[in-house]
């Protein structure tokens, strides 16, 4: 028994009101992790016409949005800009491909030339999905096709058995410096060749920019982010990024890396968000 009434209905009042306290705390903690939950995602490709993308999966999986917009657009060179370049494509033995976008615009200035590519023109591609794109333009088994694994530098290792030959490389403006430094640095032979531009998209008419991971494939994404949103602030948004030269376009423009692919666990962009969005949210159940 309380010694006096008002005694025991003050102390019932501070317990009250611990309680509230206590309850709004635990209210506001999960209200907070409500609102740091993954939900929207931005890939900067265009939308995978496979319906049985892996992206497609992970949205189910997650319950997820997943947008797709390029931050970049690919514009190609004419053939009369070209020529200025003072290339003959007929002077080269070997072309090296590091995407399936320089295939296109290989044989589509190959085709506005009309410049007839010899059977024995040998095909170096970064590599095997890139590789097998070739059969788009020409008949896969009846030409001599190489490939690399992921990197690069896997395709130098194909490429430096092939010292004799003279390659072309078709690339973009601006392109990865990585690639011509590492034809020097082997006495590879070649020439770079520009058939295509890469330019910033314009977001001027994207109403909400909410998204929870922005997932970039290219530096010039990066860069295209900073021009479209200069005063970007990173805060709780996770940045993924594809491949080496990408991940330092991130870390560069001094903005936080918190997903990389490949790694050793995950070859992919999509396995490395799996597994991200795994272990994040371990913290929200």
């Amino acid at each position: 028994m309380c010694a006096g009434n008002s005694a025991c209905f003050d102390s019932s009042k501070v317990f009250y009101r611990s309680c509230l306290d206590w309850l709004g705390l635990v209210w506001k903690l999960n209200l907070n992790c409500k609102e740091l939950k993954i939900k929207k995602i931005l890939v900067s490709q265009p939308e995978p016409l496979n319906p049985k993308s892996p992206y497609f999966e992970l949205a189910r999986k997650y319950n997820l949005k997943v947008d797709f917009k390029p931050f970049n657009q690919v514009e190609g060179v004419s053939s009369k800009d070209f020529r200025q370049q003072k290339i003959n494509i007929l002077d080269f033995t070997a072309v090296i491909f590091t995407s399936k976008t320089g295939i296109d615009h290989f044989f589509r200035i190959c085709n506005e030339l009309r410049t007839v590519v010899p059977d024995t023109m040998k095909y170096f591609c970064i590599t095997e999905n890139v590789a097998f794109y070739l059969q788009k333009y020409i008949v896969y088994r009846k030409r001599k096709i190489f490939h690399g694994k992921a990197k690069f530098q896997d395709l130098i290792d194909v490429i430096i058995k092939h010292r004799e030959d003279n390659f072309f490389v078709p690339l973009s403006e601006p392109h990865n410096a990585e690639i011509p430094e590492s034809l020097d640095k082997n006495g590879i032979k070649y020439t770079i060749g520009t058939l295509y531009k890469t330019i910033s998209s314009d977001f001027s008419n994207l109403k909400e920019f909410d998204y929870d991971i922005l997932v970039f494939y290219s530096p010039s994404g990066i860069k295209s982010l900073k021009e479209n949103f200069p005063g970007f602030i990173q805060g709780d948004i996770k940045i993924a990024a594809f491949g080496p030269t990408t991940a330092c376009a991130v870390e560069n423009e001094g903005l936080r890396l918190d997903i990389n692919a490949p790694n050793p666990k995950a070859p992919s962009m999509t396995m490395a968000l799996d597994d991200f969005l795994k272990e994040y949210n371990k913290n929200f159940r």
